[in-house]
């Protein structure tokens, strides 16, 4: 039977994945819908939900690895979700274009990759 602190860093790690995933999603199709089609490019492009974005994979990423590290004592999921944030603030700065959306989906994909493995972790202990 899972405690709630078990449970909740559970749902942390998959809201995780879920926000990655998004994340991933809105960046090609961002790219995809301006650079093709030249649609929603003051919206989709916006530097605010970048900002918005990073910030709170940097809340759950934190709270969820760090947790989970705390737990199973694996530094190797809050290395790699560290590797993937930094890409995703790399990105930020790098502006607009094919730089930023391979840097962005390369940090969430890495992101995904360490909520997997924190959960994996997890189940061991």
């Amino acid at each position: 039977m899972r405690t709630a602190p078990n449970a909740i860093r559970s749902r942390l790690d998959r809201a995780g994945i879920i926000l990655s995933g998004l994340c991933a999603v809105h960046c090609v199709l961002g790219v995809v819908l301006v650079g093709i089609l030249g649609l929603g490019g003051e919206t989709l492009l916006s530097p605010a939900i970048h900002r918005v974005g990073l910030a709170l994979a940097l809340v759950v990423g934190v709270i969820s690895l760090g947790l989970g590290m705390k737990r199973h004592g694996r530094l190797g999921p809050m290395v790699i979700g560290g590797a993937g944030l930094a890409l995703m603030a790399t990105a930020l700065a790098v502006g607009h274009g094919v730089a930023e959306t391979v840097l962005t989906v390369i940090g969430v994909s890495l992101v995904a990759i360490a909520h997997v493995r924190n959960l994996h972790s997890r189940a061991c202990c």
